[in-house]
């Protein structure tokens, strides 16, 4: 009792001695609160969120939506307890009113934020739909809004004004909030329609030369897109240019199910040729063509028969030649191949003949899109037709940097006096 007694009659003669004394409560009061909330109340429901079935709670607590929620606690005692404290000046009491209050503010808006990353979690866990239907942009702006409004609030607060003041003076900066928020602007208006009209998944592989992009779609948030190249490079996109720009999406090939091969083979056109009847009854052996030739040898007998009855002249007749034996059969090659697709576009055609030969070119879709088994079975085909081409009669064109010399050394074999030597 004479303790208490020297402790007030000390507190009596300290300035501001019971201020000071019911500040020092009131913090440990809050220090206390926050003690409570974090050591004992979080635990509890951490282990309720353990033992709980639900799967939104753990996404919840994970992302810490419930942990930065208890932060409001002290800063709600502070504000509560602030008027209790005998003697201390009202300036004071309403600035550190003003702070806690914003700083609730504050906290609740970072809560938010936390709580729309824990809905982009639980949204993400649906594969399918997510990659079809993403919410990241739509969950960024909305976080965006709420930090706004948080601002107006938190500044509306310290200043002890109305948020309705600072709201109204905004219309006066719409011009400037505008060329600020341009990007996101324009960014929101292209997710809506990318979204909307299905133009966008997370894991397209797309092709954009403008930008160095060539890879597949790892991200997709409300500014920007990412975009993993083959060469495991990230390109990031403005979500805007894949609106004002073009692009190419491979996911329709994927869906289809066949990926097109569209390369030529370059014939040499001197290797064509018609062929003879024994050339003809030899590349019999060949399995594929029997149909053909057949068919061909029947075609042509009429055609003939018909001319030499009118009797035109022999050149007029009509002859099998290599280079449409060799289509035929490719044609057929291709047909039985148990890597190409039959039911989709499948073609053997000439293209124009130029300076590197005639392009026979091989047009058809593979049963796989996954690239390396596309590349085996491209490679194995042109590997096939390259090595029977000569059966045929055929040569492939091929450059030959050597042909001067080789030219130069037939001429000094056929005469030796043709050749001079300089230096």
């Amino acid at each position: 009792m004479q303790f208490d007694d020297r402790w007030l009659a000390w507190l009596d003669r300290v300035p501001y001695g019971d201020t000071l004394a019911g500040l020092l409560a009131l913090v440990v009061v809050a220090l206390l609160a926050n003690w409570l909330t974090h050591r004992v109340l979080l635990r509890v429901v951490r282990r309720l969120v353990r033992a709980s079935p639900m799967s939104w709670d753990d996404a919840l607590m994970a992302r810490g939506v419930l942990t930065r929620l208890a932060h409001v606690v002290p800063a709600l005692v502070l504000s509560a307890g602030i008027g209790l404290v005998p003697d201390l000046p009202p300036a004071v009491a309403t600035v550190v009113r003003n702070v806690a209050h914003a700083y609730v503010v504050l906290t609740v808006a970072l809560s938010l934020g936390n709580l729309f990353n824990a809905i982009g979690d639980l949204y993400a866990r649906d594969v399918a739909r997510a990659q079809s239907r993403p919410i990241k942009g739509y969950l960024q702006v909305a976080k965006l809004l709420v930090f706004l409004l948080a601002g107006v609030l938190v500044v509306a607060t310290l200043i002890d004004r109305s948020p309705l003041i600072l709201l109204s003076g905004l219309g006066a900066m719409t011009a400037v909030l505008l060329l600020v928020f341009k990007d996101t602007i324009l960014s929101l208006v292209a997710s809506v329609q990318l979204s909307g009209n299905d133009m966008l998944r997370v894991g397209d592989w797309i092709e954009m030369p403008a930008l160095g992009a060539d890879g597949d779609v790892i991200d997709i948030a409300l500014n920007t897109v990412k975009v993993q190249n083959w060469d495991k490079t990230i390109t990031t996109i403005p979500t805007y240019r894949l609106i004002s720009e073009s692009f190419k999406n491979w996911r329709g090939m994927s869906e289809a199910g066949g990926r097109r091969i569209k390369r030529a083979l370059l014939i040499d056109q001197a290797s064509v040729r018609f062929l003879e009847k024994d050339e003809r009854d030899a590349l019999r052996r060949v399995a594929l063509i029997d149909e053909y030739l057949d068919a061909k040898r029947a075609e042509l007998e009429a055609w003939n028969a018909q001319l030499e009855a009118a009797g035109k002249d022999p050149v007029n007749a009509r002859r099998v030649t290599n280079l449409g034996t060799f289509r035929a059969y490719a044609l057929a090659y291709l047909r039985a191949h148990a890597g190409i697709r039959d039911d989709m576009t499948l073609l053997v055609r000439q293209l124009d003949p130029g300076p590197t030969g005639l392009p026979l070119e091989i047009y058809c879709f593979t049963a796989t899109t996954a690239w390396a088994e596309y590349e085996g079975i491209q490679s194995d085909i042109f590997d096939h037709l390259l090595a029977i081409l000569p059966q045929f009669g055929l040569k492939v064109f091929q450059s030959r940097s050597d042909a001067p010399l080789d030219v130069r050394l037939h001429r000094a074999a056929a005469d030796p006096a043709d050749v001079t030597v300089s230096g």
